[in-house]
């Protein structure tokens, strides 16, 4: 892959990364077990106003759902960033083949080609 285009996909991720951190900040702060691990803020829970705990609590397994998706799209994000550094972007994961170009700039961390992608669903 040419340099060029390496150097637009590295900022794309970096962007996207950026982006979905600052989503996470939102509702939930880094851990101290490792950098792509979060967690969510956790309500106070008291007992004293079951109704209102209920749905603090209903909230609370929503946004913990919603980290998990965003920290796997980090944990995506920074396999891209780390196969560009080692050269081995833009490669499948399956088949080995270079994945295509369209691909990666639709989704800049894909691992898998379209036909390897296709397959597996």
């Amino acid at each position: 892959m040419d340099k060029n285009f390496l150097k637009e996909q590295e900022e794309k991720l970096e962007k996207e990364k950026a982006k979905i951190e600052e989503q996470l900040k939102l509702f939930a702060r880094k851990s101290k077990k490792g950098k792509e691990n979060w967690q969510t803020k956790m309500p106070v829970l008291d007992g004293n106003k079951e109704e209102e705990e209920a749905d603090q609590l209903e909230e609370y397994l929503h946004l913990e759902a919603i980290k998990k998706s965003l920290e796997e799209q980090l944990k995506d994000i920074d396999l891209a960033l780390k196969k560009i550094k080692k050269g081995k972007y833009g490669i499948c994961e399956v088949c080995g083949k270079e994945i295509e170009k369209n691909r990666l700039k639709a989704i800049p961390q894909a691992r898998t080609c379209s036909k390897c992608r296709e397959e597996k669903l």
